[in-house]
């Protein structure tokens, strides 16, 4: 609650503290009753319970490392970086092969065209194909 619905709080209860007293036997008696029944029906309320694995308090964080680990412990820390190093290794895998293949048919291409490969290491050459391609 904030500052000013406390004090709100605080003048309406002054104000029914003040009114009490102008009520008759029978309501305040009523009124009484009935607190007392709230009261009592009021749910007490339950002690706050945090479930939390042993060594885990400030000051022994490494402490999950100086036990020894189960297999499935260890398999569930191997197992992600297993298949993570075999995914790199097949995208490595497929990069090469397709830079393979682009070299391949770039020399397929130029074997199969009946410009001389002298051509090809000329600058003016390769100007010109510059511009033929804009």
């Amino acid at each position: 609650m904030t500052a000013n619905e406390f004090k709100f709080a605080y003048k309406v209860r002054n104000a029914l503290d003040e009114s009490l007293h102008s009520l008759p036997r029978a309501t305040s008696d009523r009124l009484a009753s009935a607190r007392k029944q709230a009261l009592a029906r009021k749910r007490r309320s339950a002690p706050l319970r945090v479930f939390m694995a042993q060594g885990t308090l400030a000051g022994q964080a490494g402490h999950f490392f100086r036990e020894p680990i189960s297999w499935l412990g260890r398999m569930s820390l191997a197992l992600p970086l297993i298949v993570l190093v075999a995914g790199l290794v097949g995208l490595y895998q497929d990069e090469q092969q397709q830079r393979i293949a682009d070299t391949a048919e770039i020399d397929a291409l130029v074997l199969s065209d009946e410009l001389p490969l002298s051509a090809y290491l000329d600058h003016g050459f390769n100007a010109y194909l510059a511009k033929r391609g804009d």
